[in-house]
């Protein structure tokens, strides 16, 4: 008989499982990765690094569900993705997830606000302009919310971006090479605001970068290499 009294284990972020991706080329099949397996616990940071080449941004794509595994299972917050068409997908991306990419990804015919306010639209919410105002003051853009990317420094553009990534209060956000497009400098105030606001949250973060810094910043790291899982450390506690 079970005991009632033991604490149950928390379900996790995110679990992948034997995961693999396979493409069929003119000469044969390309394997992108192979039997990659791990678990995310809430509110953890997780870096994933790795040559180019080495599977970390198919991963990625495959742990968010933008692409479809060949084999194995990606559950987010335990929801199966691939038993979920895209259009189920996208709505669970769309309630747990927030994304900051290296491109910035904002769109050129709206504002800063108005880029900020979308996912809020998107998910059907009552109040998109005031969290959306909120979250610009904090990344200190408070006086640029009518501003459009292109009036925007490349740094600005990313606060935008991670101010739409956490308006939703996503349970995961996912990073794609967040200071890639950016100066030292630049990039470090932004990885300093990126885990300002990601512990201000509480919100489990999972990012692909090449740079060693950022990564020193994360709980665990990930290494990546010909499409395998072949390190997973965790940092030793001060």
């Amino acid at each position: 008989m079970a005991d009632a009294t033991a604490p149950q284990a928390e379900t996790p972020v995110l679990a992948v499982d034997a995961l693999g991706k396979h493409v069929t080329l003119p000469d044969g099949e390309l394997t992108i990765l192979e039997d990659v397996g791990f678990i995310v616990a809430p509110g953890e940071t997780v870096a994933i690094v790795g040559a180019s080449g080495s599977g970390k941004s198919t991963l990625l794509s495959l742990m968010a569900g933008l692409d479809v595994p060949s084999r194995g299972v990606v559950r987010l917050d335990g929801t199966e993705l691939s038993a979920l068409d895209e259009d189920g997908r996208a709505r669970v991306r769309g309630e747990k997830v927030g994304f900051v990419f290296q491109s910035f990804q904002l769109l050129p015919s709206l504002t800063a606000l108005e880029n900020v306010m979308l996912p809020l639209e998107l998910r059907g919410d009552r109040d998109v302009e005031g969290p959306a105002r909120a979250i610009l003051e904090r990344v200190g853009l408070g006086q640029r919310l009518g501003h459009y990317p292109r009036q925007l420094s490349g740094g600005e553009q990313q606060r935008v971006a991670l101010a739409r990534a956490f308006v939703t209060r996503p349970s995961l956000l996912f990073a794609d090479e967040p200071t890639g497009n950016l100066d030292t400098h630049t990039g470090q105030a932004v990885i300093d605001l990126l885990f300002e606001l990601n512990a201000g949250a509480g919100t489990t973060l999972v990012l692909v970068t090449h740079d060693d810094h950022l990564a020193d910043r994360c709980g665990r790291r990930l290494r990546m290499d010909s499409g395998r899982l072949v390190a997973d450390d965790r940092r030793l506690a001060a």
